[in-house]
């Protein structure tokens, strides 16, 4: 905690890194131990009793420290009453890789300040790697500033996505989608954690990022931090994404954007 103080992030940005980190250090311990899982709704949408125990720890904390907060949390819902103060908040983005032991998972916290994203943690606690960003400050992992890539032709790109719980739906024509950039020749990952996905764009590992239908405690963070990178961030369609929305984000180092945007939208979406 105290090597990021020197950053001059605000308090509230120190506290999201101290639940983040707390809440990392739950799902480390757990990882690769015995647990419960029991299914949601949709195929593979799993949840362990460490969703949860992380997310009752990033509440209970956030609460203490941050009076008068309200929380949007995969979990739980919407907790607290109607604040300006509101924390989204991902206790464990890549449930499907805990459960099965690979170590690709993060924690992942946005502030959203009187409607507007103010900060975004994104914590990958086996690798110890801590993506922050604060409007106006940048974005930093582990304490260093980070930017998006500097790949200006969509042909020497890598792209990173993640697919629904409901994929057999193809919602989005997502499947089309995904094969159109198969077809391109652009190499893809799939991490299984769009937190980390976002995160790495903004950190220029991969170019870019593309899924649908993710929710706020996804995207949130991960949103800002790429912002913050100098990266572009939008719809598939190029109009303004909202992290509320559940529509399809188009994330970016900003110069494939257009590339990325045409490939997306030579199947209808």
């Amino acid at each position: 905690m105290e090597q990021y103080k020197t950053k001059t992030f605000s308090h509230l940005t120190l506290i999201a890194i101290d639940a983040a980190l707390h809440a990392g250090e739950i799902l480390r311990q757990g990882f690769g131990t015995h647990f419960s899982i029991s299914h949601k709704e949709g195929r593979h949408n799993l949840v362990t009793e460490y969703d949860r125990l992380s997310e009752t720890n990033i509440i209970e904390f956030l609460a203490q420290n941050v009076p008068g907060s309200c929380f949007l949390a995969e979990e739980s819902g919407h907790v607290g009453a109607d604040s300006e103060i509101l924390w989204i908040i991902d206790p464990l983005d890549g449930t499907v890789n805990f459960a099965h032991q690979v170590p690709i998972f993060s924690v992942s916290i946005a502030l959203e300040l009187k409607k507007e994203l103010f900060c975004g943690v994104v914590y990958q606690p086996i690798t110890h790697e801590l993506f922050i960003a604060e409007k106006g400050k940048g974005a930093f992992l582990n304490g260093h500033p980070i930017s998006v890539s500097k790949t200006n032709t969509i042909k020497e790109a890598m792209i990173s996505t993640g697919f629904p719980y409901n994929l057999h739906e193809n919602p989005f024509h997502c499947i089309e989608h995904f094969v159109d950039i198969l077809r391109a020749g652009i190499p893809i990952r799939r991490l299984g954690s769009a937190a980390i996905d976002l995160a790495y764009t903004a950190a220029g590992r991969v170019d870019g990022f593309f899924e649908v239908g993710l929710a706020p405690w996804d995207c949130a963070a991960g949103y800002l931090l790429i912002q913050e990178a100098k990266g572009k961030v939008t719809g598939w369609d190029k109009t303004p994404f909202s992290y509320h929305s559940k529509t399809p984000i188009l994330g970016s180092n900003g110069l494939i954007h257009d590339a990325l945007h045409e490939i997306l939208n030579r199947s209808k979406l």
